[in-house]
């Protein structure tokens, strides 16, 4: 069928000249029932790959918090340990 694009003067469809591919949401006139069956399990696998990976960026940013969590605690530990010798250093110098 014809490819979707930019409307002519007349109004009738044409290709649109240097612009991107077909899109696989884009749909002609004349599509049959077997292209958009495949075109609808074409846009289900990509929802079905797009759920899995927003699954693992789920599972990823939860273990990033976590690291984030036990680095922020590392450092107010060591923050204590340099103010607490910071403190015994001003007090044996009398400061």
């Amino acid at each position: 069928g014809p490819s979707p694009g930019r409307l002519s003067a007349a109004g009738e469809e044409g290709p649109a000249e240097g612009g991107p591919p077909d899109h696989s949401y884009s749909l002609s006139s004349g599509t049959t029932s077997e292209e958009l069956l495949r075109k609808l399990n074409e846009q289900r696998d990509i929802i079905a790959l797009l759920e899995v990976k927003m699954k693992e960026m789920k599972g990823s940013i939860r273990r990033l918090r976590l690291a984030e969590a036990q680095l922020r605690e590392e450092i107010r530990e060591k923050d204590r340990l340099l103010h607490a010798a910071s403190a015994g250093t001003r007090k044996r110098h009398g400061l």
